[in-house]
């Protein structure tokens, strides 16, 4: 998916869920960390697109994370873990919804696994991205607001 669309789809799955602003931006940022620790594919597009979706892209890394913060380690920083397990839940989001356009990492980051309902930058991904934004509001009113 295009960066725009993990930001908006992850941003609104976060608020729908927590209605917390500030959750939802650090996991937008959550959202773009796996493609940005990648780099830029530049003029070497070809020895970028080889690497991307790997080990960046690798779920056990944020779930570990996750789970680092949750076990309590970072008392001291209470924020600092409640804010990281929200860049963690972006990226988890990020790897799912890239999940659907094409293949990522599994249980080990050369195991990929994934379908592909539609190319990135389509008018499709739009269309995806908008359903589940609008989703995301009904399932909000039906459930969290009761």
């Amino acid at each position: 998916m295009k960066w725009i669309n993990h930001e908006i789809v992850t941003g609104v799955i976060v608020y729908g869920a927590t209605q917390d602003m500030l959750a939802a931006a650090f996991a937008m940022g959550g959202a773009i960390f796996p493609d940005k620790v990648e780099g830029r594919p530049g003029a070497s597009y070809w020895s970028w697109r080889a690497k991307h979706r790997g080990w960046s892209h690798w779920p056990v890394i944020y779930i570990a994370l996750y789970a680092i913060m949750q076990l309590g380690w970072l008392q001291a920083h209470n924020e600092i873990a409640v804010y990281g397990s929200y860049v963690c839940i972006g990226a988890l989001l990020h790897i799912a919804e890239d999940a659907v356009c094409g293949k990522v990492p599994c249980l080990f980051p050369w195991q990929k696994i994934g379908i592909k309902l539609f190319k990135v930058g389509s008018v499709t991904e739009y269309l995806f991205s908008m359903a589940v934004v609008v989703l995301t509001y009904i399932v909000h009113t039906q459930f969290m607001l009761k």
